[in-house]
């Protein structure tokens, strides 16, 4: 249908100003708030108008990580409509990873009704007064860009496009507006819905002042390094951080990495300890790293030169985050590095790069031959996580599958070599997060194999009941491994962190880490017909990973490994 032909409500207005913008899917928990929006869709599709496609989400935690998961596969912004305050709760943990990763999620949720009677669309049900809050948008206002209320129903579009514009500029970040039930009810009276966009997206490109002077602090330091969390920015972002790494000798540090920066068999990957690099370093150039270190155990030279670059170098969403930065570079991360590598180009490498780049190279091959040499099923044949880690990498490789990890495979015993190789939970720390988001990574790339590692509480978190509903509704073949050691064992290693000799260090049960007994999470699984397997030998886990993998690519459907790990 012709835009100028199109009368929708005001909830029909927005769906379809969502699709103009080019959201494919709305990952939606319905409610009583919904009816306009449920009538919006059953509407459009009436009178032929392209839409998002809805999909049902039995729980919220499992809508924000599967729209997470998309924008990583696609770089495309997803939405996300919970129901009134309660859904909106359920989406904070979701909010607050997206904050701290720059994810442009689009969030919405329905607002109670204000109104009591008299206007269509008021309140029917005791709930529309149990719902009513002062400020509904508080619930996430400080893990969004912005946040705002639908007033009027002339305002639905223009919502839409302020909305998907804030969230993609840099840097990138989820966004938030409440819906009212009765403004969504009421017609729309514009026909722009097919109009282009009233905004696009606002993009910091890299200053060149600042990209010369990086290139000349690094064309002349003797002893580089680079700190990577978030991987580069794209395919050629990583082929060129690779590049300028090998060229110019500069180890790559990948310490608490989210995303892969350069790969882990490259030459000049030096591990995920800071330590020995920073310590005599005379130039750092960190690339998007929220810390790129540990400032109570690590402290670089004082002559030393630093460059933060990336799409908020200062990270000015954190109230306290203290890392000296000597030129803050803001830009997207592939631009930067593109603009950087361009402005190396016609710098001539001094006599002591090749004598730096033999040293680094000899220090990674010894430094991942020992990490490798220590990798093994067991003597007991209970295994380790880094065995997991060297079988799971054994597995896949050759296949091009992405790997999430949420307390599952560490990185070091694993090969990985393209850009979207890795994946780690958020630095935000919120649980549940790598299930769901393999869901969305699946969605976006139906061919491609899917690995969600996590730990058992991990799993837990996901809403796993919920996330395996979504899987066999949605045909998503995700390949799912627990490391299940029965405790919170990132909780076990802080208490140990700070204090080593305490009590309780020297207790056999540790207080608040124990999760014992432990379900059975095959069971789980097999409630949405699943195929399982528990896997208690490390000599067993090679077979049924293969086992595995043949099973979703000749059926289609997901597999979990309940895998037992020492602690």
């Amino acid at each position: 249908m012709n835009a100028t032909q199109i009368h929708l409500t005001a909830g029909g207005a927005l769906l379809a100003r969502l699709k103009r913008l080019g959201v494919d899917y709305i990952f939606a928990n319905s409610g009583t708030d919904f009816p306009p929006i449920i009538e919006g869709l059953a509407e459009a599709a009436a009178k032929k108008v392209d839409l998002p496609q809805a999909l049902i989400m039995p729980h919220e935690n499992c809508a924000m990580g599967m729209a997470h998961g998309y924008y990583l596969a696609t770089g495309r912004s997803q939405a996300v409509m919970a129901h009134t305050n309660v859904g909106l709760a359920n989406s904070a943990i979701g909010a607050i990873n997206a904050a701290v990763e720059n994810i442009p999620v689009l969030l919405f949720s329905g607002r109670t009704p204000v109104t009591e009677k008299g206007r269509f669309g008021a309140r029917t049900v005791p709930i529309g007064w149990g719902q009513e809050m002062r400020d509904q948008n508080a619930l996430v206002r400080e893990a969004s860009k912005w946040d705002y209320e639908l007033r009027f129903p002339e305002q639905a579009t223009e919502l839409v496009d302020r909305a998907f514009a804030i969230a993609n500029s840099t840097p990138k970040g989820p966004v938030y507006a409440s819906l009212p039930r009765e403004v969504l009810c009421e017609p729309y009276p514009y026909q722009d819905i097919g109009d282009a966009p009233r905004m696009v997206p606002a993009v910091v490109g890299p200053d060149s002042r600042q990209i010369t002077q990086a290139a000349e602090w690094i064309a002349g330091a003797k002893k580089p390094v680079i700190f990577a969390q978030h991987g580069a920015g794209s395919a050629a972002g990583f082929r060129a951080l690779a590049e300028i790494a090998e060229r110019w000798a500069v180890p790559v540090c990948q310490y608490w990495a989210v995303q892969l920066a350069v790969p882990t068999d490259h030459p000049m990957h030096a591990g995920t300890d800071p330590a020995p690099l920073l310590e005599d370093a005379d130039v750092v150039l960190v690339l998007d790293s929220l810390a790129p270190w540990s400032a109570e155990l690590h402290t670089p030279p004082a002559d030393c030169r630093i460059v933060h670059l990336g799409p908020d170098p200062l990270k000015a969403r954190m109230p306290i985050r203290n890392f000296r930065s000597d030129l803050s570079i803001a830009c997207e991360l592939e631009d930067g590095i593109l603009a950087l590598k361009a402005a190396l180009a016609g710098k001539t490498t001094p006599s002591g790069v090749e004598a730096r780049r033999a040293r680094i190279v000899a220090a990674s091959n010894a430094q991942r031959r020992s990490a490798l040499d220590k990798v093994d099923a067991g003597s007991d044949s209970v295994m380790s996580a880094d065995w997991v880690a060297k079988c799971v990498s054994d597995a896949i490789a050759g296949k091009e599958a992405v790997l999430l990890s949420e307390r599952g495979c560490p990185m070091p015993p694993m090969t990985l070599r393209h850009h979207r190789a890795w994946y780690q939970e958020p630095h935000a720390g919120g649980l549940g997060w790598a299930f769901p988001a393999a869901l969305g990574m699946q969605l976006a790339e139906p061919e491609r194999l899917v690995v969600a590692t996590m730990g058992d509480g991990s799993y837990m978190f996901s809403n796993p009941v919920a996330c395996h509903q979504i899987a066999e509704a949605l045909g998503l073949p995700v390949l799912v491994i627990i490391l299940n050691n029965a405790e919170w064992s990132a909780v076990r290693q802080s208490v140990l962190e700070i204090y080593p000799d305490g009590y309780a260090s020297k207790t056999n049960r540790m207080p608040l880490t124990g999760l014992s007994p432990i379900p059975d999470f095959t069971k789980v699984a097999e409630a949405s017909r699943a195929w399982t397997r528990h896997v208690a030998r490390g000599e067993d886990l090679p077979g049924v990973l293969a086992a595995a993998i043949d099973h979703i690519e000749k059926n289609r459907t997901l597999a979990l490994l309940d895998v037992t790990i020492r602690s």
